[in-house]
């Protein structure tokens, strides 16, 4: 059996916009990918939400670090076959990082640390990665979003280029959420449900290709 970990944010999670609840299950999008695959594939959600790639929250509830807590999670589902990394949108907060350069720096770590950590007994290959560029934030009139992201909106837009650009540097496979998703303006963040599964439906071809399914 072959096992992924999806490593996102609330994206992953699945939250939803409307209600700021949880998605239905079968509409998040690694249970879209896992259902298309089937049982010969074991899918890990990962998702927390407010997660960055490599930035500190000083406010938050919990470590949404995602270069500090990366390490655990992998020792933890070990062995793995491919981790497909989704993290950016909650760098574009000007109070985290608020720039696609320093998320393509977060994720460049990301993709370090997956390649180096010693989650296996030394005599495997460590994991295909597939880095994803997440959809690109958009308007939005909800002020407390709004504000959190100010000007993150056209930083958001770099992040695919730079993410494609890091992923042919290290070898590793990329998608370009924005290519089949897109946020909704309730919050400028958060995907509605067809846009949360559309990622799940979008990922599985290269999936497949990547593990040789």
């Amino acid at each position: 059996m072959k096992t992924i970990l999806c490593y996102g944010d609330s994206i992953t999670w699945g939250t939803n916009a409307e209600t700021g609840g949880r998605h239905a299950y079968e509409d998040r999008w690694p249970n879209v990918l896992q259902k298309a695959l089937g049982h010969t594939v074991d899918v890990i959600t990962d998702g927390l939400r407010g997660r960055t790639t490599g930035f500190d929250e000083h406010m938050a509830a919990c470590d949404r670090n995602g270069v500090r807590i990366l390490p655990t999670t992998l020792y933890a589902h070990a062995p793995l076959d491919l981790v497909i990394l989704m993290l950016g949108s909650n760098d574009m907060k000007p109070a985290i990082a608020g720039t696609a350069l320093a998320a393509m720096q977060g994720m460049r770590r990301l993709v370090e640390i997956v390649r180096t950590s010693p989650f296996r007994d030394g005599t495997e290959e460590p994991p295909a990665v597939l880095v994803v560029a997440p959809p690109p934030l958009c308007e939005t009139a909800h002020p407390e979003f709004a504000a959190m992201f100010a000007g993150g909106v056209e930083q958001s837009k770099m992040i695919a280029s730079l993410y494609a650009d890091l992923a042919d540097e290290a070898g590793c496979g990329f998608f370009d959420a924005g290519s089949v998703a897109r946020t909704t303006p309730i919050d400028g963040v958060h995907l509605d449900a067809e846009n949360t599964r559309a990622i799940g439906r979008g990922i599985e071809p290269i999936v497949r290709v990547m593990l040789g399914l």
